[in-house]
């Protein structure tokens, strides 16, 4: 994939990580250490991201619990396929050959974005957009990744972690 946005997550801080395009600060994540859940600052808008019957789910913050915008959902739990919608697009998630936390996003055959990590220690995730996917998209697609490796225990950390219910919270729920 040419051209496009390149996130990257920076070092956790007081505030929050801060999620970077190149080397500035576009958004912050604020991650939940023993649950699949986050509160993110894209562009000034409040987000929350959790889980909620099996399904990954984004929605503003403003918005009323129970809604979601943003989902993920496993279409295959033995072989860890996934989809993705942002607001009502459908992405098919691919494994890439490149490593852990390597993935696809793909609509109609064609690549969206690409996660990865940095060469760095600790090796931190980052995400590759066309252009035209939105930013407030990009970073939820960040989270996923970051998700989906807790759950295979390829994350940075070495921590694994299952992915299921997070048993409390709001985590944005499930509706279309």
């Amino acid at each position: 994939m040419t051209g496009g946005t390149v996130l990257e997550l920076g070092e956790a801080g007081v505030g929050g990580v801060a999620v970077l395009s190149g080397g500035a600060v576009v958004a912050t994540l604020h991650l939940s250490p023993w649950r699949t859940s986050a509160t993110a600052v894209v562009a000034g808008r409040d987000w929350v991201y959790g889980a909620r019957r099996r399904e990954l789910t984004g929605r503003l913050a403003a918005e009323p619990a129970g809604t979601a915008r943003l989902r993920a959902w496993p279409t295959s739990w033995w072989r860890s396929r996934w989809a993705v919608a942002l607001d009502g697009t459908v992405l098919e998630v691919q494994h890439a050959a490149k490593g852990p936390g390597a993935r696809r996003f793909l609509s109609g055959g064609r690549i969206v974005a690409a996660s990865g990590r940095t060469g760095g220690r600790p090796a931190l995730p980052t995400l590759h957009a066309a252009d035209g996917v939105p930013l407030d998209h990009q970073v939820f697609l960040l989270w996923v990744g970051m998700v989906l490796d807790r759950r295979s225990g390829s994350s940075a950390d070495g921590g694994g972690g299952e992915f299921g219910d997070d048993g409390g919270g709001d985590g944005g729920g499930g509706g279309d």
